[in-house]
């Protein structure tokens, strides 16, 4: 009986409570976000499907980049280092090198928590959400990045980056579903160059500075 009534009082503490942990977003998601950057130079909203257990991401993307609007669609195939530049409307593609290993969404091991918080409201059930952010350095010391997640799922919220080269960026995610509807948008479309064909002469892309390309 007195063990029945510990655990019950440590129970009414929140004893139970524990502090959140790094975590994996979904390897299977889709959604929309939008891209903005400290310069105000550039803003940008993007459809896109994410693959992690294929590496693969497909971002088709409608922005402004120095008063300029641009459409922008990009198949990122990090297994192959290939990211392939897709404009439906005439069937031509650019096969382009990809530099950057394959990040995973969610929180890495090494981040720190900064804080955890209700967006919305914790007023009644269902007005809010319970979401925890991280800091932490981007992949080779090539920056600061800080993350905000669901506590249940690691569903991405939102994240900002700073490199030297771009200054701040934020990617804010939202109508995120766990799952792709159809996975052949993960493929490259039949009228793009094979995978043995030899990449453009462009210079590699990455990642981050695809956002901020000049289109």
């Amino acid at each position: 009986m007195i063990r029945l009534l510990a655990v019950l009082t440590c129970l009414l503490a929140g004893c139970s409570a524990q502090r959140p942990h790094p975590c994996s977003s979904p390897p299977l998601l889709s959604g929309a976000l939008t891209v903005s950057t400290q310069n105000e130079k550039g803003w940008a909203y993007a459809q896109y499907l994410y693959d992690a257990l294929g590496h693969r991401i497909r971002l088709k993307e409608l922005g402004i980049y120095e008063n300029k609007s641009f459409t922008y669609d990009a198949l990122l195939l990090y297994r192959e280092t290939t990211m392939y530049e897709i404009v439906d409307s005439n069937r031509t593609c650019n096969k382009r090198p990809l530099k950057t290993d394959f990040q995973p969404l969610g929180i890495p091991k090494t981040a720190s928590l900064l804080g955890q918080a209700v967006l919305g409201s914790s007023s009644a059930p269902g007005e809010g959400i319970l979401v925890n952010t991280w800091t932490g350095d981007l992949p080779g010391k090539a920056g600061k990045f800080m993350s905000t997640v669901t506590e249940f799922g690691c569903i991405p919220v939102s994240t900002v980056y700073h490199t030297d080269q771009f200054g701040w960026m934020t990617l804010s995610f939202f109508n995120n579903v766990i799952g792709i509807t159809d996975p052949s948008q993960l493929n490259p479309p039949d009228f793009c160059p094979d995978p043995s064909t030899k990449d453009s002469t462009e210079e590699p892309a990455d990642f981050l500075s695809f956002f901020l390309k000049k289109h």
